[in-house]
C-alpha cells in the first residue's frame, strides 16, 4: 500500500510532466507569410522554426516588452 510520500511524489511527477507538456507544446498549424501587425513578410527560416508563428521578430519583441510592462503595473 502507498504511503503518503509515495503519493506525493507521483503527484509531484504528475504536475512536472504535465508542465513540461505545455511547455513544449507548439501550435499545428501553418505560419503566416506576412505579420498579423505590420504586414511585413516573415523570413522563411523563421516560419520553419517556429511553426504556427503570425508576427515578425520586431513585432513579437514589441508584443513581449508591452507584456512584461502592463504585468510590472499590475503588481
Amino acid at each position: 500500500m502507498a504511503d503518503s510520500m509515495d503519493m506525493v511524489q507521483q503527484r509531484v511527477q504528475e504536475e512536472l510532466a504535465r508542465n513540461l507538456a505545455n511547455a513544449t507544446h507548439r501550435p499545428a498549424g501553418a505560419s503566416e507569410f506576412f505579420c498579423l501587425s505590420c504586414g511585413e513578410a516573415i523570413p522563411e527560416l523563421r516560419r520553419r522554426a517556429l511553426p504556427g508563428v503570425s508576427l515578425c521578430v520586431t513585432c513579437k519583441e514589441v508584443s513581449e516588452l508591452k507584456s512584461v510592462h502592463y504585468k510590472g503595473a499590475a503588481s
